[in-house]
């Protein structure tokens, strides 16, 4: 079991520390169907071991514990960070996936 590892740079910046980062514009407009991925959460790195695509459908390990991925949370677009990544949402029903963007599994 890998906790996930957040990526300087790759999520929202509050404090403007990663304003130069040549991707900081392109992390900002990355949306999902659910909407913006760095207005609402966090994003962080996802290991290969703990994420997987089967059927066409992708399952990501957050916290040990398996997620489903909503088809409308999947970035189509493609990946310039090269890494998996996941925005996640905890509230008050528990976890949600707002965002996944998928890498190459190496």
């Amino acid at each position: 079991m890998l906790p996930l590892a957040a990526v300087p740079g790759e999520a929202r910046d509050p404090d403007g520390r990663y304003a130069n980062s040549p991707l900081k514009q392109w992390f900002d407009s990355l949306r999902s169907g659910k909407g913006p991925c760095c207005s609402d959460a966090d994003g962080s790195a996802v290991s290969d071991v703990d994420w997987e695509s089967k059927g066409g459908r992708y399952r990501v390990r957050i916290d040990g514990e398996w997620y489903e991925v909503p088809e409308d949370a999947v970035i189509t677009e493609p990946n310039r960070a090269g890494r998996t990544m996941v925005w996640p949402i905890r509230g008050y029903q528990g976890l949600s996936i707002r965002c996944f963007m998928p890498g190459s599994m190496t």
